[in-house]
């Protein structure tokens, strides 16, 4: 959208929330109105409608048709074989939500008056948005403006609007001018790739009329075949009649004209239809406005509160499947039923489109699908709408044949793969590696397959469709992966992205290769289903795709030997060959200043070197696909890649909240359970005005079901694991699961469990099989988290923890800077906190004037440490920090062994010369390590010392790099010092003073 000023507008107001059923904004700041747009869009799956204001103009307003888009062709200035040949876009259409005001011969324009009072409402138990606002004219005339429209949900093309003005002090004429527009055009390539397309072509006209009965226009794509017809109809109210109508310089209008008198109304009843056609049809458009005229007949027969009634009928259904409560948090309730409302009313209906990332709220990403479809709106929706989750995987059923023409265009000879953005089904990325290199798809299509047929029953959609899929797309692994003899015959996958897009063209990604192997254990086991169930259409697909009789033990064959290995140091799974061995980010390119993501900030290749994540990657498949994985194992993965991730992409959140909650991180799950709940309503990545995420709003359900709800599916049933978040009294949600529906109901006492729909159901609870009858609900204690590893030591930090050697050192590194004539100020200082010698060399040379041999930079190193050593000859017990000693001797009091773990060379000697050297088991200096802090070396070597894992220690440190190693170490962190620059510390001590071992040991 061309309103690009408003993505670094202020984040809304949050203001009090009243009724969890009706979003409310009184904001009447124009920056702010392009967010607003995106979170009023109504829409049903194949119309969208942004939330303008009918009587005003907007750059941003669009109304967006799921099956109308463009095709370009994509220009490379090297173009190899199987980049992507053209994009799809999808663009606004004709606009029909505009109503213009003219009191006497004088236009309403709302930005050269006076707003007195407004608000906006979308009200989610009824569907419709309504708002209100009293104006006051340049002149002095007063109006109270009412509006309200609907987006049939039971009527793909349909829009249906009611409008009144009532005069509060205004005496005279009054004409509305009720118009469709098409001069709105799709947004522009800019910086930012998020948004905007380079276009070529885009729509026009080919046929405009307006008379007192309708007006309409046809529409049509230059390069995709696409034609559409949108028309309007009306039933004016009491006091208007008739003016005229004709053509306007983009469309079409009807005026009405009336007069008004203080405390007097008038209004319209406006009704819009679209009817469009399949893309390259061949079908006469001649055909397209008396099938929109039809709708509209018939929507007026109904008449606006009819239609009404109806879209309250069509929610009350889906809500009743939701069946949500949260006791004392409306706020919270409201956002995630606003998630919903928006996830379910933009997902497809009819089998020929899915749901893009921004759903039909705006232009984001071009009106593109991705693999979050399946991997994140599929699980919301499945024991939601399970119609519409089947709905989603017709569309890739439909759209097999183009990927196996993807497949075939990357020298695959056999199976599918699924493009990675796409509309009609061709791949639309022009960056391969982050694009067709994502072969996850494949498995997170098969994975949604499988996740349908196991909620809803519908085993029928195997046969359909759903089987063939599996198998086109499994054959895939096989193209890509080999049994390695340098492995053992592990089966490795080489040159795929996974879901993290800041590592690219990877060995191994274990996302990748966990799923693969869920993917071809699955395929394995619907042949033998269907070979044995269905032998005459297993004969008969096979057939028809040429599967070969040893294929399916292929598939279990690799899926046996999959690689997953397992990091000897760190006990966690690597997240592809190379990944634990890059540097970490340094800290200040890892910041986002104004939001925005590394990605628009750095090169691809910059980032590629790093040890980053731009969202979840190992943790998504433990999610997905990590049941027969340890809690504890869980834990020490989300501790390691917390460190690491910067949460770029909106779908990072929700799979953190996720496993927080199941590895018992209580106040983390409920930040990410924030984080994706509010992403759009608080306009968290600053880019809510180009459309609403749909897979974060999906996955703020997710963090409640799957994460608080603990529920996954186990051998084709449902589990759960419920558990109470601290700031809830209690919480209520609801899933279907084929003809039964589950009310999950979780309190302070436990959790109850009740069939509102049918007569029994088998499940788990906290691993163990339950069943369930109507009429008898069962109450359980709830899930209990596993206990934490018993703590068994603590690994001290030196310097700041127990004495202030930083200032000796900083001494030390001024008196260098001085003599080489580099400037050292307070924030250089800063960042060599916890670093070892020769990374502080670094920090402190980035400003040299010139640069340094490796041969004078070990010259520099020593004569900095000289300097140093000669000042720490003067320490004594006596430089020791208050309480450092009696805390350390605490330790040994409790039974527990100590360690330290200094970036220090020089610790043994600090350690004689405060006088503590025997109070420790073991030391790690510098000269132990080869990785300095924020790497969790230095305290793997600290465990191995004492003969413990890293989970049974806990770490004490002063700086934010050693605070983010004892993460990754899988270690408690307490952190010494000010909360700014320890936000990430486990507990956080003004002072070693204050640290009482007792409170970690009870």
């Amino acid at each position: 959208m061309t309103a690009a000023a408003s993505v670094d507008a202020r984040p809304p107001e949050r203001p009090a929330v009243e009724d969890p059923w009706l979003l409310v904004r009184h904001g009447t700041d124009p920056a702010g109105f392009a967010r607003d747009e995106s979170l009023f869009a109504l829409a049903n799956g194949t119309l969208g409608v942004r939330g303008n204001l009918e009587e005003a103009d907007s750059a941003s307003q669009a109304t967006l048709l799921s099956g109308v888009w463009e095709r370009t062709p994509i220009e490379y200035h090297e173009r190899f074989p199987g980049f992507a040949s053209h994009t799809d876009t999808r663009i606004p259409v004709a606009d029909a939500t505009h109503i213009r005001l003219r009191l006497g011969d004088t236009p309403v324009r709302l930005d050269q008056g006076e707003w007195l009072q407004f608000e906006r409402t979308l009200d989610l138990r009824h569907g419709c948005y309504r708002r209100r606002l009293r104006w006051r004219s340049p002149q002095g005339a007063t109006l109270e403006i009412e509006a309200e429209r609907l987006v049939s949900l039971a009527e793909a093309g349909l829009l249906a609007i009611r409008y009144r003005v009532r005069s509060i002090d205004y005496r005279g004429p009054v004409t509305l001018e009720s118009s469709i527009g098409c001069g709105r055009e799709a947004v522009g390539q800019g910086d930012d790739p998020r948004i905007g397309s380079r276009l070529a072509g885009g729509l026009t006209t080919w046929a405009a009329q307006a008379n007192e009965a309708l007006a309409w226009v046809g529409q049509q794509t230059t390069h995709s075949g696409i034609r559409l017809a949108c028309v309007q109809r009306h039933e004016q109210a009491a006091g208007l009649v008739f003016r005229d109508a004709g053509r306007t310089a983009d469309g079409v209008m009807q005026a009405y004209a009336g007069t008004l008198a203080p405390g007097q109304s008038v209004g319209l009843d406006k009704y819009v239809a679209y009817a469009f056609t399949a893309p390259f049809a061949t079908d006469a458009a001649d055909a397209l406005p008396a099938r929109a005229e039809a709708t509209l007949a018939a929507a007026i027969t109904l008449g606006y509160p009819a239609l009404l009634e109806r879209q309250t009928r069509v929610l009350a259904g889906f809500w009743a499947q939701a069946d949500l409560a949260i006791a004392g948090d409306p706020a919270t309730e409201q956002a995630l039923r606003l998630n919903l409302f928006h996830l379910f009313q933009s997902s497809g209906r009819d089998g020929r489109s899915s749901t893009a990332a921004k759903g039909l709220t705006g232009e984001g990403y071009e009106g593109h699908y991705f693999w979050d479809a399946e991997a994140f709106m599929l699980p919301a929706l499945v024991t939601l709408a399970p119609e519409l989750a089947r709905a989603m995987l017709a569309y890739r059923h439909r759209t097999l044949g183009h990927a196996r023409r993807h497949a075939r265009e990357l020298g695959h000879p056999r199976g599918a793969l699924y493009a990675w953005r796409t509309i009609g089904g061709d791949e639309c990325s022009a960056y391969f590696p982050g694009g067709s290199a994502q072969y996850h798809i494949n498995a997170a299509v098969a994975w949604a397959v499988r996740l349908y047929v196991d909620a809803s029953g519908d085993q029928a959609f195997l046969l359909e469709g759903g089987a063939e899929m599996i198998f086109e797309t499994a054959r895939i692994w096989l193209e890509i992966g080999h049994f390695n003899p340098r492995r053992g015959g592990a089966f490795c996958i080489h040159e795929v992205t996974g879901p993290d897009e800041y590592s690219a063209l990877v060995d191994n990604n274990h996302y990748t290769n966990r799923m693969a192997q869920r993917h071809l254990r699955d395929a394995a086991a619907t042949a033998e289903w269907m070979a044995l169930s269905h032998p005459a259409d297993y004969a008969a697909l096979a057939a028809r795709i040429g599967l070969g009789a040893d294929e399916p033990a292929q598939w279990q064959a690799a899926a046996r030997a999959m690689h997953l290995p397992v990091d000897a140091v760190l006990g966690i799974f690597p997240q592809d060959d190379g990944f634990l061995d890059k540097p970490r980010l340094p800290a200040e390119l890892a910041a986002t200043p104004d939001r925005q993501p590394l990605l628009l900030r750095l090169h691809p290749l910059g980032i590629y070197r790093h040890q980053v994540c731009k969202q979840a990657d190992v943790l998504l498949a433990l999610m997905l696909a990590g049941e027969q994985v340890e809690v504890a194992a869980k834990r020490r993965n989300f501790d390691y890649y917390e460190g690491v991730t910067v949460h770029d992409s909106t779908l990072s959140a929700s799979t953190f909240a996720v496993i927080a909650a199941e590895v018992g991180h209580a106040d983390k799950a409920f930040h990410y359970f924030r984080d994706t709940l509010r992403v759009d309503l608080d306009d968290l990545h600053g880019n809510a005005a180009h459309g609403l995420h749909m897979a974060a709003m999906a996955g703020s359900w997710l963090a409640l079901t799957w994460g608080y709800g603990g529920l996954r599916v186990h051998d084709g049933l449902p589990a759960l694991a419920p558990r109470l978040p601290a700031a809830w009294r209690s919480y209520r949600f609801g899933l279907r699961w084929r003809d039964a529906h589950l009310r999950v109901e979780v309190d302070g006492d436990g959790v109850q469990y009740t069939l509102t729909e049918g007569n029994a159901l088998t499940f788990l609870h906290d691993g163990l099989p339950q069943r369930l009858h109507a009429g008898q609900p069962l109450r359980l204690s709830c899930a209990g988290v596993v206990a934490p590893t018993p703590l068994k030591a603590v690994v001290f930090d030196l310097d700041g923890v127990l004495a202030d050697t930083a200032v000796l050192h900083r001494a030390a590194w001024q008196q260098l800077a001085d003599e080489i004539g580099v400037p050292l100020d307070e924030a250089a200082a800063a960042r060599m906190k916890g670093v070892d010698r020769r990374g502080s060399l670094d920090i402190l040379l980035e400003r040299a004037p010139r640069s340094y041999s490796e041969a004078e930079k070990e010259a520099l190193a020593a004569r900095k440490n000289s300097y140093y050593v000669e000042l720490i000859g003067r320490l004594g017990p006596q430089d020791l920090l208050p309480g450092a000693r009696a805390a350390v001797e605490s330790v040994r009091r409790a039974g527990l062994k100590t360690a330290l773990a200094s970036a220090s060379r020089n610790a043994p000697q600090l350690l004689d010369r405060l006088g503590i050297a025997t109070l420790f088991d073991y030391v790690v200096d510098a000269g132990r390590i080869a990785r300095s802090k924020p790497d969790p070396e230095i305290f793997l070597a600290a465990a191995r010392g004492l003969g413990l894992s890293s989970q049974e220690c806990l770490g004490v440190e002063d700086a934010a790099a050693g605070i983010a190693a004892l993460h990754a170490a899988g270690m408690t962190a307490v952190g010494i010092g000010r909360a700014q620059e320890l936000d990430k510390a486990d507990v956080l001590l003004p002072d070693i003073a204050a640290f009482d071992i007792s409170r970690f040991i009870a």
